[in-house]
């Protein structure tokens, strides 16, 4: 048998690769008339200089060469053409407009079935006027969408000003604030309300603005929005980045008529990378962004060049496949049906959070005659709405990649997916404790252990979850992951405990279990794609909907 690839990568044969000369020529040829130039930088870079300019991720494409200097397979091509326009061009020959077509490497668990080898095609824009330029790099964006024929594509805005501005002014503390943008950096929108409303030191202005920045979302009217909730809070205007926005709306005045350019303070990520406005465009039928980008003029600084602005995006050439024909393999549901043809598509949980699940879409004024009882129907139509049932686990990945738009399940089952999605919605249902536990015989010897071994070993169903909690307390762990009885992992000295769910603790109290630790409280969450959410005015609505339902039920 003849070895295939590596997983991630592929081979392109002659009738896939003529599809990517086609829209790859499509796209050159647009970002040369208007005045970008060519350039390329290596493969490998050295690791030490790409930190330099902002975090990048931890990846296995990385390895020492022989002067001992460790290397890495460039993630993107925004921080290697950022080092070199310190390293060779410098504020001198600012501005530079500069395009590049090349593959990168990365590995990281929202990546899933798809490539980890993929070609970007971007542009950067150095050391122009930073207002100036970010509408210049949205505008080129629409014009290669448009030129390429992308059905039914739009480009979504956000900007991490007004959260920072925010925090600046009214955060009680250091740690507040780097925990805020560590949530909102993860989408979880629900841990971030309870966060706030246990902070003490925040006024209700404060508080109000930290709660609704990340979830404002819809056309040019929300810039107001935001103003109006920072100006309450007591930040200054020329600090929020409201005119920076306004000037955007007003240089793409056509793009926001045609509702082609909308906003949305969900996105808002890379707090160390990007210093303005931060963008992704969507197209109808694609889970995935086919392209994202903003305004990074902290990353010149850290190299070396304050006070220059730079701005510039990146096209996924697989993703743009998906949409375009002579389809690669991005692991990403497709479909020939505009967003707003089809019927919402929601991942509902069967077992334990059924029952309170249809109660809770009735009571948000949904049809579920039909899914009351499904017998063995794995989809229910209703009017309007599609309702996929899954187990509570899968449920994440039906959304994450396309097989529904947003679904409930428990907040255990969206750590242990680890996949990009908006959690929106405490349910308060469904409640469930994960906690330590060992043999009530065996009490101290987990400590005595880990002080020669320097590690404890933890049998659990859940080793995400395990994993955060032996990393906050700094310590390190051995995981044995079981499907089922993990009870018997400390009994028969497998492991020294064990993280799991409890309700009533009987199970532990049957098998001499004694709890030393809790680790985390669950409830049921309403979730959402992050294309599904920032694209359709359907699932804002449903989640509005469903906040107040709750409610209402749990009053």
């Amino acid at each position: 048998m003849i070895a295939g690839t590596p997983r991630g990568f592929r081979d392109i044969l002659p009738e896939e690769a003529l599809a990517r000369e086609r829209i790859t020529s499509t796209v050159r040829e647009c970002f040369s008339a208007h005045g970008y130039l060519p350039v390329e930088t290596p493969l490998l870079e050295n690791r030490s200089v790409l930190e330099r300019g902002g975090t990048i991720q931890d990846t296995p494409f990385q390895l020492f060469d022989s002067d001992g200097g460790l290397l890495v397979m460039r993630p993107d091509l925004t921080l290697p053409i950022a080092r070199m326009v310190a390293g060779r061009l410098g504020a001198g020959k600012l501005p530079c407009r500069l395009r590049y077509e090349a593959p990168v490497v990365r590995e990281e668990a929202s990546l899933m079935g798809q490539p980890r080898q993929f070609t970007q095609l971007g542009v950067e824009l150095v050391g122009d006027d930073g207002t100036a330029s970010e509408a210049e790099v949205v505008k080129l964006l629409a014009d290669a969408l448009a030129r390429l024929g992308v059905p039914g594509w739009r480009i979504v805005c956000g900007s991490v000003m007004p959260l920072t501005a925010l925090l600046k002014e009214c955060s009680p503390s250091e740690e507040f604030s780097r925990k805020v943008l560590e949530l909102v950096h993860e989408s979880d929108l629900v841990s971030l309300d309870e966060l706030v409303d246990k902070q003490e030191g925040l006024t209700p202005e404060a508080a109000s603005a930290l709660h609704g920045v990340a979830r404002i979302s819809g056309d040019a009217r929300v810039v107001d929005q935001i103003d109006e909730l920072l100006a309450a809070a007591g930040v200054p205007r020329q600090k929020r980045g409201t005119d920076e926005l306004r000037s955007l709306v007003n240089s793409c005045a056509p793009l926001v008529r045609q509702g082609r350019l909308r906003f949305d303070f969900s996105i808002i990520n890379s707090f160390d990378y990007y210093t303005g406005i931060v963008f992704k465009a969507y197209s109808d039928g694609i889970t995935a962004a086919l392209a994202s980008g903003g305004r990074y003029d902290a990353v010149l600084a850290n190299l070396g060049l304050p006070g220059v602005a730079a701005c510039g995006f990146a096209l996924s050439l697989e993703r743009l496949q998906e949409v375009l024909g002579a389809q690669g393999a991005a692991g990403v549901v497709t479909s020939e049906s505009t967003v707003d043809e089809r019927p919402v598509r929601i991942a509902v949980p069967k077992g334990s959070l059924f029952k309170d699940t249809v109660a809770l879409l009735e009571a948000a004024g949904l049809p579920v005659e039909g899914l009351r009882d499904p017998g063995r129907k794995l989809i229910v139509h209703e009017d309007g709405v599609d309702y996929i049932i899954v187990r509570a686990q899968d449920a994440p990945a039906f959304v994450g990649y396309g097989g529904a738009d947003c679904g409930i399940c428990g907040r255990d089952s969206l750590i242990e997916a680890g996949i990009d999605l908006l959690q929106l919605v405490d349910l308060s249902y469904g409640a469930c404790r994960f906690v330590v536990a060992e043999p009530r015989s065996k009490a101290g010897k987990a400590e005595r252990d880990y002080l020669w071994r320097g590690t404890v070993r933890v049998a659990t169903k859940y080793p995400r979850i395990t994993q955060n909690y032996y990393d906050s307390l700094g310590q390190q762990d051995d995981i044995v992951q079981l499907h089922g009885n993990i009870e018997l992992g400390p009994i028969v000295g497998m492991t020294d405990r064990i993280v799991d769910i409890t309700a009533t603790g009987t199970t532990l109290r049957e098998n001499d279990l004694v709890v030393v630790d809790d680790v985390l409280e669950c409830t049921a969450r309403f979730f959402a794609g992050p294309a599904a959410y920032r694209c359709d005015a359907r699932i804002r609505d449903l989640s509005s909907r469903l906040a107040e339902a709750s409610a209402k039920l749990n009053r």
